[in-house]
């Protein structure tokens, strides 16, 4: 099976593109999903023993917690080792799962891939990008967005020109969703006859 890493900066359409890989029958392996889904069970207790205070009705308040480890590179670094192992767990379930279903291509949707060395568990990298003002104007659609917010979430991403340096292929998200679909086709056709390469 190979494995396809997607990645992409805040509000590059990094979302959408995963959607058009699942409407192509590619199994989709969702980062922050997964995430979400352990901020309301089992990374609770985990995160509340560290950060006391950052969780309610027994469930993680990510509007509390996100105001504490924003900006501090210590407190992510806390919370990234409660959280890593029990994403990466999750990971290696699907991945099993894809297997036994027979699939020859799954998707690693991961936004701190690069960041986080989790390029050497994929095949190929796909960096989903488009234009800066174009980023800046879908990050601030987003409810609770502020220049604050906006410049700590961009200094914890590498630069998307270094990601698309480090990519194998780059979904250009400025054209629609039309031409990203296309984009998202071609790719699976290039990997289909490409070689395994991970480590």
């Amino acid at each position: 099976m190979f494995i396809l890493g997607l990645t992409g900066s805040l509000a590059m359409g990094k979302s959408a593109t995963a959607k058009m890989f699942t409407e192509e029958g590619v199994p989709v392996h969702d980062a922050d999903a997964t995430v979400h889904r352990l901020y309301d069970g089992e990374a609770v207790a985990a995160i509340e023993a560290v950060f006391p205070g950052a969780t309610a009705a027994g469930k993680v308040d990510r509007i509390e917690l996100g105001r504490r480890v924003l900006a501090d590179k210590a407190a992510i670094k806390r919370l990234e080792q409660i959280v890593h192992p029990l994403v990466r767990k999750a990971e290696e379930a699907f991945l099993g799962a894809a297997a036994r279903d027979g699939a020859t291509i799954a998707v690693l949707d991961i936004p701190l891939l690069f960041e986080t060395g989790a390029e050497k568990r994929c095949d190929a990298v796909v960096v989903v990008s488009g234009p800066a003002d174009v980023q800046r104007a879908r990050a601030f659609e987003r409810p609770g967005m502020s220049e604050d917010k906006f410049a700590a979430i961009l200094a914890q991403q590498m630069p998307d020109a270094e990601k698309r340096a480090r990519a194998d292929f780059v979904v250009d998200t400025s054209r629609g969703f039309d031409a990203v679909r296309v984009q998202v086709r071609e790719i699976l056709g290039r990997v289909a006859k490409m070689p395994k390469r991970r480590h």
